[in-house]
């Protein structure tokens, strides 16, 4: 945990991180944040303020599901419903929804603030110097989003309600029991436990995961750094709950994303023979996991080609090459 850092002098560990972080009142100043600590009307008013009238995805669900964003029982669907609706339509809804003693969740998820809520990063912002990324507004009341990982680096600010993120390291992932990959609540693969009332006979594996677990409990004003590819599940507590996070990666853009190869992957490796498999594990030992530059000096300097480090020219030969295989 680390305290005291402000929202436009982030510390290189924020950055670059490793491990997840947590930063007390990182954005305790934000105007939105004062807002919601007023109250949750408070709050609404301050959103109405950036309203742009573009129409979000918001999903619905029973009580009964207890906020939990997930597939239906048979796995043939989901157990919410989704629509377009405009943010104000999203924030009315939620203010009547305040009154009732067992309300239905509603959701919006990741939303991009500059287009819903132009200005509102003029007032409420983090500063990431040369990074440029993508700024998201997730709102709504009591929900449960499924452990899942991104991609990208992550910082989640919780800027009104509270949050409460349960984080597994990558090495987990087999005692997740991950859903599947092709058909998803959200666009990630999500771990197919309840957190909240896990069923061990069904997935014993997950008590281990339970054991490497880390909790972080979020009041307005406070911020989490999550690394990329760790599982997080995220349950938002509050009658009305606001987070804003900010993705980025720590690569060029000319690179391309590393799901593209775990896809491919599953095309042409995974039901080869176990000794092939195993033989390809090598290569991808070598040239790809645990690559040192060395390893080329063998060769003259202009044939090492794709084995010399990536730039974006190479990056646009090789994108190309791989493009040209798949189209055969």
């Amino acid at each position: 945990m680390l305290k005291g850092a402000e929202p436009f002098d982030l510390p290189p560990e924020a950055l670059e991180p490793r491990e997840p972080l947590l930063l007390r009142g990182l954005v305790r100043d934000w105007p939105m944040v004062r807002a919601a600590r007023t109250s949750d009307a408070t709050a609404m008013d301050y959103l109405r303020r950036f309203l742009s009238g573009v129409t979000v995805n918001a999903v619905r669900l029973h009580p009964r599901h207890r906020g939990r964003v997930f597939y239906n029982d048979e796995l043939t669907g989901f157990n919410f419903e989704a629509s377009r609706l405009g943010l104000d339509a999203v924030l009315d809804e939620l203010q009547a929804m305040a009154r009732d003693p067992d309300p239905a969740t509603l959701y919006v998820g990741s939303t991009t603030i500059d287009t819903s809520l132009p200005g509102f990063r003029s007032e409420n912002d983090l500063a990431f110097g040369d990074c440029r990324p993508l700024a998201s507004i997730w709102l709504g009341n009591r929900s449960r989003v499924a452990a899942h990982f991104d991609l990208p680096d992550n910082i989640a600010c919780c800027v009104a309600g509270d949050r409460r993120f349960t984080l597994f390291p990558p090495d987990q992932v087999a005692n997740l029991y991950p859903g599947p990959i092709d058909y998803t609540p959200a666009g990630q693969t999500v771990s197919m436990v309840d957190l909240l009332e896990p069923d061990l006979e069904r997935f014993p594996r997950f008590a281990a995961a339970l054991e490497q677990a880390q909790v972080a409990e979020l009041e307005p004003g406070d911020a989490l750094v999550i690394p990329s590819l760790w599982w997080h599940h995220v349950e938002a507590r509050g009658r009305f709950n606001v987070l804003v996070n900010y993705w980025w990666r720590r690569s060029p853009d000319y690179m391309d994303p590393p799901a593209n190869v775990l896809d491919y992957a599953l095309l042409a490796l995974r039901d080869l023979p176990a000794e092939q498999r195993a033989a390809w594990h090598e290569l991808f030992r070598y040239y790809v996991f645990e690559f040192e530059p060395g390893r080329v000096e063998h060769l003259p300097a202009e044939r090492r080609g794709v084995l010399d480090p990536l730039d974006e020219a190479k990056a646009r030969r090789l994108r190309a090459q791989v493009r040209n295989r798949l189209s055969r």
